[in-house]
């Protein structure tokens, strides 16, 4: 079972132990993201994240860089819209060596020019290695489509342009005004005690002064679906659909999540997979996804196939949907799909490094951690009636967006 103790200052640290291994996992997680950026420090969160590796006020690159990863250890960071996390995994035995240096790359991090140069350089390679990938761009610029002229539509990596130019000061103006400390959660799994995980990080804690921003997101409102077609130097035509979803707080995004299980989550016997690749052979894979963030969220889907094989592809995809629409679950295939999303979940509950940041998330998201088993009655509650008009809402193909990159 975890714990959690809130500081004088906001933050709040949140702890598992868990006796059954030799590792420790922690981590910050800061609710500041790509969306909390103005138009002109797009890119700037995830330039940070690069940053934070390159010198404090007591360390330089190699000693940040060598300190866990001597010891066996991970040292790793990422950036989402909403997310900026610093995290690591240890033996138990070097866990306060961990707390102290991610306190240290999180809070007192110097930003060295000639390093900001260098790792411009290094996002810069990033950015062009992301543009040679169009099973990754097409993602992005669906978001570009779906959340036209808003922060969640901008690209986590930035543009050459706001990258190019970013300086020292910008880093330090940004944090200034995003970084808040009572959105701040240092999360702990692994075999550790209460006591000791506080040992190595509350005192550290407790020094920083509680600063609270006036900054409040942007909310998104104004879609409007789109159709795009962009002939790319692809060998494959690809296509990405989505639309805008239901928030982290909307009561029915459990619901939408086992839809979207059923529908084309990441199982074998997903009803897309079924239909277009064990049935048809026509793709390779095909996913769909939902991703709830904190005003709204996002529902894809996205494949790769055959350009003679295009449109029978997409057909194939409306008429799943469709089926979800019109024609309530029977009650085993809505046992079987609920069963299916829990064991799922359990799975995913066994990672603890995974664990240890959902929790973070969680506490920062929602003010509290649910356990398990209540998301697990949430899960089972669904009935089959909720799920056709979920799919009424969300599967309505006249509220997608389309973006398909066909070959030149």
């Amino acid at each position: 079972m975890y714990q959690i103790k809130e500081l004088s200052n906001g933050i709040r640290i949140v702890h598992q132990e868990v006796t059954h291994t030799r590792l420790v996992h922690c981590g910050f997680i800061l609710n500041m993201g790509s969306r909390d950026e103005d138009k002109d420090q797009e890119g700037l969160a995830h330039f940070w994240e690069h940053m934070a590796f390159k010198g404090t006020h007591k360390r330089k690159t190699f000693h940040i860089i060598n300190r866990l990863e001597s010891l066996g250890g991970e040292l790793n960071a990422y950036t989402t819209k909403e997310k900026v996390c610093f995290y690591a995994s240890i033996l138990k035995e070097h866990y306060s060596k961990a707390a102290d240096l991610l306190f240290d790359i999180t809070f007192n991090s110097t930003f060295p020019t000639k390093q900001i140069e260098k790792e411009r350089q290094v996002i810069l390679e990033e950015m062009a290695m992301y543009r040679d990938s169009p099973d990754d761009s097409i993602q992005d610029e669906l978001d570009a489509l779906v959340f036209e002229n808003h922060a969640l539509g901008r690209n986590i990596l930035g543009t050459e342009e706001t990258v190019g130019r970013f300086t020292q000061q910008d880093f330090f103006d940004y944090i200034s005004t995003r970084l808040d400390t009572s959105e701040i959660v240092f999360s702990v799994v692994g075999n550790i005690s209460f006591e000791k995980a506080l040992k190595a990080i509350e005192g550290p804690l407790n020094q920083i002064q509680p600063k609270h921003t006036l900054y409040v997101r942007n909310g998104f409102h104004d879609y409007k679906p789109k159709h795009k077609t962009v002939q790319r130097d692809v060998t494959q035509s690809l296509c990405a659909m989505g639309r805008p979803a239901y928030s982290l707080h909307d009561p029915n995004r459990y619901k939408l999540y086992l839809l979207n299980n059923i529908l084309g989550g990441p199982s074998m016997n997903s009803r897309l997979n079924l239909s277009l690749r064990e049935n048809y052979g026509y793709v390779y894979s095909i996913e769909s996804s939902y991703q709830p963030f904190s005003d709204t969220g996002f529902f894809g889907i996205y494949f790769g196939t055959e350009n003679k094989t295009l449109k029978k592809c997409l057909s194939i995809v409306h008429r799943e949907m469709e089926k979800l629409r019109i024609k309530k679950l029977g009650s085993l295939q809505l046992h079987m799909a609920k069963e299916q999303a829990i064991g799922q979940m359990a799975m995913a509950e066994e990672n603890y490094a995974a664990l240890m940041l959902v929790y973070g998330k969680s506490l920062i998201d929602h003010g509290k951690i649910d356990p398990l088993e209540k998301i697990f009655d949430q899960i089972r509650s669904t009935t089959a009636e909720e799920i056709q008009e979920i799919a009424g809402d969300i599967f309505n193909p006249e509220q997608l967006t389309y973006l398909i990159y066909t070959p030149n």
